[in-house]
């Protein structure tokens, strides 16, 4: 059985290329989604905690179940990006690997020429957006331990 020759891509390895292109990009919406649910959530109970009344949470137990409550969704979101981080990274070895089979390597080639940074004057190398991303979870975290910690002092 002949292969076909290295610079043309049999038709089975390009549409598996397109497959796993196009699974990467919904795993990256559907984190975009979560994010812009996650974000949602955690705004929406800051400011109900923030503008509450403090008689409402006045109780120990109140402040401690609502700070418990904020902690707990923040973790379950930074546990879930660094979910889509896993799948996202593994999808990428994929598609990098179906690359050594074809001519242009876009996302291998994206990802060196990311490396290169022309920004070095203020950063050492490309800020994932992954990076920031899964900041934001530890942001809340200490909003609600520091609204718990009014709320006790208050």
């Amino acid at each position: 059985m002949s292969h076909p020759p290295e610079s043309i891509p049999s038709a089975q390895v390009m549409d598996l290329y397109k497959m796993a292109v196009e699974m990467a990009d919904r795993v990256s919406a559907r984190r975009g989604t979560a994010n812009s649910f996650f974000l949602t959530v955690q705004t929406a109970f800051v400011a109900v905690l923030g503008l509450a009344d403090p008689h409402l949470t006045k109780s120990l137990w109140a402040s401690i179940a609502v700070a418990l409550a904020g902690i707990s969704l923040s973790a379950t979101w930074w546990l879930q990006l660094k979910s889509y981080r896993d799948l996202n990274r593994a999808k990428f070895d994929v598609i990098n690997k179906i690359e050594e089979q074809l001519p242009v390597k876009v996302f291998s080639d994206e990802w060196t020429a990311l490396k290169r940074d022309p920004i070095r004057s203020w950063r050492t190398r490309y800020a994932e957006l992954g990076v920031s991303e899964r900041r934001v979870p530890f942001v809340f975290m200490a909003v609600h331990a520091l609204l718990f910690t009014g709320r006790l002092l208050g």
